[in-house]
């Protein structure tokens, strides 16, 4: 069976997609951004080479993925917001580029050893000079990301994009040696290779709200947030299938997990990545619904800290339905030139 020949479910997601009204400034900013940094290709500019063309750093559309995701940001948390978001995916194609694509491992450690250091985790830290793009951005991105309001970010931002460098590494083990991560296994690690652990601290940005201390690291509130993460990269797995494991030879996907983990078909392992996806995306609404609320009586949430926290929810909602609607129209994830249109299917029908 070719890619073309594969029906991809259609995603359920019962969150309205909302556009953050400070869109058009993004446009009007990213590419100098981007060039900036030596990540777009410059007319007439050094010869260093660049990670995106003009016309492919168009076709991700991360300027609209950012406005959807965050729709209640400040003007300034969604600038900062899509800086980051511009970084990871220029560090997911330089890595995949130079490393992946050439099976050069030796040369991704060192490379993810570096970049290790542009990463600290006490503030005032002198970082390397930068060598590249990558690298650079980073740097650019440390000086903006922990204003003083938002000190608490500093280790545990940096840590969640620690464990997204690294898992690139462990990536590329994988698909070197062919080996199919084991399903229980892969949720946890998918956490990590799709930078999931970054995503709370931009709801928080965007909201100016944090999940109160009193519930934080309750079982409740974990459970939530590993459903929020878990939709985040195993709903990618299906938009990203064909770029992923036809034109990069990736085994790092949920589609593959599960074709080879229960020997099935690629067909049964699409339907059954959208019911594990729509199973996650369920238990996130169920335990908002059912109970979250019981939590929040008994640990004695005053108003405030009520408010706060259904500000973070309505923020985390509104991730995850802009996330749904980017990897749904994206051109980033559209099938090759000259491929076959796939048909579609809703997630949990009949089949």
């Amino acid at each position: 069976m070719t890619v073309q020949d594969i029906e991809l479910p259609i995603l359920r997601m019962p969150f309205p997609v909302r556009l953050n009204p400070y869109l058009p400034a993004l446009r009007e900013e990213a590419e100098t951004w981007a060039r900036a940094m030596g990540m777009l290709a410059v007319d007439g500019g050094p010869a260093a080479r660049p990670i995106w063309t003009r016309s492919q750093f168009h076709a991700m559309a991360v300027d609209q993925l950012t406005a959807w995701t965050l729709p209640d940001a400040s003007l300034a948390g969604l600038r900062l917001n899509h800086r980051f978001n511009l970084w990871a995916l220029a560090w997911d194609d330089y890595f995949a580029s130079a490393f992946k694509r050439t099976g050069d491992l030796a040369g991704a450690q060192a490379f993810t050893a570096r970049l290790h250091a542009f990463l600290p985790l006490e503030p005032g830290a002198r970082l390397p000079e930068p060598a590249n793009p990558v690298e650079r951005g980073m740097a650019d991105l440390q000086q903006h990301l922990f204003p003083p309001r938002l000190a608490h970010w500093r280790q545990g931002l940096n840590r969640a994009l620690a464990r997204y460098i690294d898992a690139g590494v462990q990536e590329l083990v994988n698909s070197r040696t062919g080996r199919v991560p084991d399903l229980i296994e892969y949720a946890q690690f998918r956490r990590e290779s799709f930078a999931a652990y970054t995503a709370p601290y931009s709801v928080e940005l965007s909201t100016g709200a944090r999940i109160p201390e009193q519930i934080r690291h309750s079982r409740t509130v974990c459970a939530l947030l590993d459903a929020f993460m878990d939709y985040m990269g195993l709903a990618n797995d299906i938009a990203s299938y064909q770029r992923e494991v036809h034109d990069e030879y990736d085994v790092n996907n949920l589609v593959v997990v599960l074709e080879t983990s229960l020997d099935i078909t690629v067909q049964e392992a699409m339907h059954a990545a959208a019911d594990l996806v729509t199973a996650r995306l369920r238990h996130f609404e169920h335990l908002i619904q059912s109970e979250l609320p019981p939590l929040v009586q008994r640990a004695g949430l005053d108003q405030d800290r009520r408010i706060e926290l259904e500000a973070w929810l309505r923020g985390a909602r509104g991730f995850l339905s802009g996330l749904h609607a980017w990897y749904t129209g994206a051109p980033r994830y559209a099938p090759v030139s000259g491929s076959v249109p796939v048909q579609r299917t809703a997630s949990g029908s009949a089949r």
